[in-house]
């Protein structure tokens, strides 16, 4: 199998984080994963290092503070390219991308660019979200596609597995937004430079353990940024 390393952000997760890391190697013995720490002050930084001494599987990121989604996956991106990375899967640590899904990811890929996880492909796959909840994240993929015309039922959605050639190929590393907005521009770039594109559904299970991270400004980057692609894309500077 091509070396793959799933990138997982983490900011408060002493919760999930022991138990995450063992439900994501199990679905692979060849898998790996990278933890990438913003400095949680719950102490998810130490847990980390302390599964990386139990297993040269686990690699751990540590980062100086909480700078937002985007950054860590940035990051995240560049130190899996780094360790030799063939591919790359990109999932949150509270399970609400269930490991178990993990074995089709790898599956599509190899005849896929990227695939990604999708919670509105087949309906509305999503479990124990407040309605109000549902709706506004419905709404606002619909608005996002409406703007940018992308081709994807999920635009927000952070459950991905992507090619090496295709990181290299769109420069994440100039990727600006945070929160949904990271995935969106993600995904915009990716179309931009014909991937092939696999949609798989899935069920999102909301956190049990923890707290989320959304915020009222995290929405608001996702509002604005659809229309500063679109602007950016016809001026050449993506």
């Amino acid at each position: 199998m091509p070396r793959t390393i799933v990138v997982v952000p983490t900011y408060n997760e002493a919760e999930n984080l022991p138990l995450l890391v063992p439900a994501v190697l199990e679905q692979d013995a060849e898998l790996e994963i990278l933890v990438v720490d913003d400095d949680s002050p719950d102490g998810t930084g130490k847990l980390a290092d302390d599964l990386a001494r139990r297993s040269e599987r686990v690699h751990v990121l540590h980062r100086a503070s909480k700078q937002g989604l985007g950054p860590a996956y940035r990051a995240g991106l560049a130190h899996a390219l780094e360790l030799g990375a063939d591919q790359v899967i990109q999932m949150d640590c509270d399970f609400s991308h269930p490991p178990d899904v993990i074995p089709q990811l790898l599956r599509e890929i190899e005849d896929h660019d990227v695939v990604l996880g999708s919670r509105y492909l087949d309906g509305i796959t999503v479990v124990n979200w407040p309605i109000e909840r549902i709706l506004i994240s419905y709404f606002g993929n619909v608005y996002a596609k409406r703007i940018t015309a992308l081709p994807v039922s999920d635009t927000t959605g952070g459950f991905r597995c992507v090619r090496r050639e295709l990181l290299e190929k769109v420069g994440f590393e100039r990727v600006r937004s945070n929160g949904y907005a990271f995935q969106i521009e993600m995904n915009y770039r990716f179309v931009k430079h014909g991937a092939r594109i696999k949609e798989i559904p899935f069920f999102f299970l909301d956190r049990t353990r923890g707290t989320s991270k959304l915020t009222f400004r995290i929405g608001l980057e996702a509002l604005w940024v659809v229309w500063w692609l679109r602007i950016a894309d016809a001026l050449g500077r993506l």
